[in-house]
Parts: C-alpha cells; sequence; structure tokens
C-alpha cells in the first residue's frame, strides 16, 4: 500500500466552479455524500438516478441546505441499457463537456435477477450500464477540464472472479458470489480503460476507488437472510463508517491534483475498511490485462457500444452506439 502523507479530508477538495460531474446512484449513501461534496465546492451536478421523484427531493434538500448548489436531476436506469443510451444522447445534445464521471450506483446480492436485455442484474447496473455510459460519454469527458472516470469497485473484488462461462448465473447462481463477480468486473475495467486511454493518448483518466465497508443502504437493502444480518446490521456499529467517510476515496480520485490514471483509492486503515483515502493496489487477478481484454470484448458485445480510441487522441463522441459510425 502507497500511503498518502497527509490525512485526506472533504476540506481538501479544490475549487470545481466550472466543472461538471456525472455521479450515478446519487439520491443515497455514497453517491449523496459525493454529491453533496462536490457542490459544497462549487461544482455542478447531474444527479443520474432511477427515481427521478427521489432525486428532486433530494436535490431541494441539497439545495435548501446549500442555496448556491447547482444541480440538475436526470433519470438513469443503469439495469436498462436503453435507459442508459437515452441518458447519454440527451446528456450529449444539451452539454459540450463534462469533467467527472463518478460510477458509483450499485446494488447487492438480490435473488436471480435479469435486466431488460436479459442480463444478471448485478453484472447488469454495477458494471455492463457503467461500461456503456462510459464509451457513450467519452467524448463529452474528452472536451472537459481535467477529466476523470472514477469507477467505484469495492474490497469484496479481491473474492471476485470471471464467470465468462456463466456471466448471468444460469447454471449455477449465488446472490454474493455474482455480487463480488460485479465488483471484481468493476476492477478489471477501471484497469483495462486506463489501458486503453492511454495508449490512445487521451486527457481523460480512468481511476477506482472504494470506500471500505461503509454503512449504506446498499448492505441492509439485500434479502439475503445471513448476509443481512452480518453487513446490515451486527456489521455497522462495530466496523462501518459512515458514507460522508466511506465517500472521500472517490472524492479524491475524482478532484485531487496528484492523482493518475490506473490509481486504486481506498481507506488507509486494517483491511482497508475504513480510514483516510490512500493508494491501495487491487487485487493481482484483476490487474492480469489478459482478462480486462476479454472482459472488454464481452462487454462491448453485449452492450453493443464500441469506443473508438484513436492511437494519438479521443475524438468528440468516441462512444460508439450500437456499432454504427462515430458520434
Amino acid at each position: 500500500m502507497i500511503r498518502h502523507q497527509q490525512k485526506w479530508t472533504a476540506g481538501d477538495i479544490p475549487d470545481q466552479t466550472g466543472r461538471v460531474a456525472v455521479v450515478t446512484g446519487a439520491t443515497s449513501g455514497l453517491g449523496l455524500a459525493t454529491t453533496e461534496a462536490l457542490v459544497r465546492r462549487g461544482g455542478h451536478v447531474v444527479l443520474a438516478v432511477r427515481d427521478e421523484g427521489k432525486g428532486r427531493s433530494v436535490a431541494g434538500r441539497i439545495a435548501a441546505e446549500q442555496p448556491k448548489a447547482s444541480l440538475e436531476v436526470r433519470r438513469l436506469d443503469l439495469a436498462d441499457l436503453e435507459s442508459v443510451r437515452d441518458f447519454a444522447r440527451r446528456l450529449r445534445d444539451d452539454r459540450a463537456r463534462i469533467a467527472v464521471l463518478v460510477n458509483n450506483a450499485g446494488v447487492m446480492a438480490p435473488p436471480r435477477t435479469l435486466s431488460a436485455q436479459g442480463h444478471e442484474l448485478q453484472f447488469a447496473c454495477n458494471h455492463l450500464g457503467h461500461f456503456a455510459l462510459t464509451g457513450l460519454l467519452l467524448g463529452l469527458l474528452a472536451a472537459g477540464r481535467d477529466p476523470r472516470v472514477v469507477t467505484v469497485s469495492s474490497v469484496n473484488h479481491r473474492q471476485g472472479r470471471m464467470r465468462f462461462d456463466d456471466v448471468d448465473g444460469a447454471r449455477g447462481y449465488a446472490p454474493m458470489a455474482f455480487y463480488n463477480q460485479s465488483k471484481f468486473a468493476n476492477a478489471l475495467f477501471g484497469q483495462e480503460l486506463h489501458r486503453r486511454l492511454e495508449g490512445a493518448g487521451s486527457p481523460v483518466r480512468s481511476v477506482l476507488a472504494h470506500p471500505g465497508y461503509t454503512a449504506t443502504g446498499l448492505q441492509k437493502g439485500t434479502p439475503v437472510g445471513l448476509w443481512r444480518l452480518l453487513l446490515g446490521r451486527i456489521g455497522n456499529p462495530l466496523f462501518t463508517q459512515r458514507p460522508e467517510r466511506g465517500a472521500l476515496p472517490q472524492l479524491f480520485a475524482a478532484t485531487d491534483p496528484g492523482v493518475r490514471g490506473g490509481e486504486f483509492i481506498g481507506p488507509d486503515g486494517p483491511a482497508e475498511l475504513r480510514g483516510a483515502p490512500a493508494r491501495v493496489s487491487p487485487s493481482p487477478a484483476s490487474a492480469d490485462p489478459a482478462a480486462g481484454a476479454r472482459l472488454w470484448e464481452l462487454s462491448e458485445r453485449l452492450a453493443e457500444v464500441r469506443y473508438a480510441l484513436q492511437t494519438t487522441a479521443v475524438r468528440s463522441g468516441a462512444g460508439v452506439d450500437r456499432g454504427g459510425p462515430a458520434e
């Protein structure tokens, strides 16, 4: 572990005036804490949320507490690739650039459920939707100031593996194992995206982050009895940190001037469960370029989104929708 020399806090976030951030899952937990911190420092945040009514309510509360907050609410269902395309299309119509995409939203350990396109829900929402969203917004990011993609993984990625022969769990599904797979996919994706952006000479940086063990609604929402007991009740008072603390690694990844592409930011405490943001190491398996390339090819095929990265720079509109012409 390479530790940051000082204990970084939200007070260290640089001025975000003029920067636009898209935060998925922005109405609760880590996404809400990230949104509140960014607008507090002058940033404009697009709350990318499945429930627009809840998003407007949250945005109204933030505005009441921070009268100068700059916010907008847009609907995005990451488990539905048509919703991802619609969100990206509308954002490209309305904006010339964004500075940060925080791939934060996720679901944890539901019974086996299929997405609108027939993919296992955790893989669809936690990874595949974010893969498509990133590709479709890459042109806006390349035009932004100090642009970054922050993909939020989990310490659980260390227990994950890709079931390339049964990625949707048709032949055997275990809720937590497939949650771990989705977080492993996040780690593979963030590092493979870095390799491809760097190879293309893109100004966009791909950075990974994880919150350690943070008390959010994600753990309490799982219906799996034993895991819900352990994660949602017993564990919270003993080991967890509040979302405001858990969000610090992704805020550091999104804003700190010294962050480099390909880095992984997590808590600096024992087992990376809690603490201040620090540079941590991904699992060796998730750093395997061959596995990253294999997941990338699978994701392009399933999402029908190709990243058209040139050898010197990313062109505006680099995301290619449904394999069609570059936008």
